[in-house]
């Protein structure tokens, strides 16, 4: 049976990406048994990143066949499952409100929210609708992580190192637009239990240092001076290995699109949203910490 997916948020290039592993039987990475049936554009007309990308994806959507609607609700009404990958997180929680009563299985693309608040209340809607969600950066999954951590266990690592580029938006907070990324790494390494973080910032770099509850330390080196490269050096008790992020032949969002697809089938989601809230507050105080220049503990400041 095929699964019938929609897509809401066509201003991004995860719409291109996704909807060519999942219609071009010629792709490297192709993935059989479902298609993108229904679409809403959205787009954000503050966030020029946002409204002008939504036309020419929107077209290339149609062009596989994908049914373009006028609302979200009409989109989750006709599908099985829902890809919300709309580019501007603040957008997110509206367009979830809107659907989370159809009850489908919803992906929704990074940053799930730009404020914890937001993030508690979608949440709260997926509980009530009984709604599997998932959220997750393609970077979590990158195959090179995975296998470093499956060639050496997750038993003794001690301390993480990541480290990739760091544009900022003006109408995205801070740390949200690309620091996602890193932070996902992060947590993909370290589990939850973030106790506090401190952020250092000039013009052209970033670095977070964050203490969790067991005394492992975890930074994030964000730059705006070149590099685009993502990387991680994991530390463990009997050494340190690094891993270029972008070296594996295999694409990380083909990688995530194996994990949506999962959830899809299962049900199941692989990252637990008590995480992702706490990736969000995570990113959220590293904000605050960069604003004022103060270490703050992520149980300790009043959720904006």
């Amino acid at each position: 049976m095929t699964v019938k997916i929609g897509m809401i948020g066509l201003d991004t290039s995860h719409v291109s990406i996704f909807s060519k592993m999942l219609f071009d039987t010629d792709h490297p990475y192709y993935v059989p048994g479902a298609r993108i049936t229904a679409a809403f554009p959205g787009g954000s007309p503050d966030f020029e990143l946002s409204m002008s990308r939504v036309e020419g994806y929107t077209k290339e959507l149609a062009a596989w066949g994908t049914e373009i609607l006028d609302r979200p609700e009409d989109v989750a009404k006709q599908v099985d499952a829902v890809m919300l990958v709309a580019v501007d997180g603040r957008t997110h929680l509206s367009l979830f409100r809107a659907i989370a009563p159809y009850c489908r299985r919803v992906f929704i693309d990074k940053p799930f929210a730009v404020t914890s608040k937001d993030a508690k209340e979608m949440i709260e809607l997926a509980e009530r609708f009984q709604v599997t969600v998932m959220s997750s950066s393609s970077l979590r999954y990158a195959q090179g992580l995975q296998d470093e951590l499956a060639r050496c266990g997750e038993g003794d690592i001690i301390g993480v190192d990541c480290a990739g580029p760091l544009p900022l938006q003006p109408t995205q907070p801070g740390l949200f637009w690309y620091g996602i990324h890193a932070a996902e790494m992060l947590y993909r390494v370290l589990g939850t239990g973030c106790e506090s973080v401190h952020t250092a910032a000039t013009e052209f770099h970033d670095v977070l240092t964050a203490v969790w509850k067991d005394g492992r330390i975890g930074t994030i080196r964000g730059n705006r001076a070149g590099n685009d490269r993502f990387g991680i050096t994991i530390h463990r008790t009997e050494g340190s290995s690094f891993v270029d992020i972008m070296e594996h032949p295999k694409p990380y969002y083909a990688s995530l699109l194996d994990q949506i697809m999962q959830m899809f089938t299962t049900g199941v989601s692989d990252v637990p949203l008590s995480e992702t809230l706490e990736i969000i507050r995570f990113l959220e105080a590293a904000n605050v910490s960069r604003e004022t220049g103060e270490t703050v503990r992520l149980d300790g400041y009043n959720m904006a």
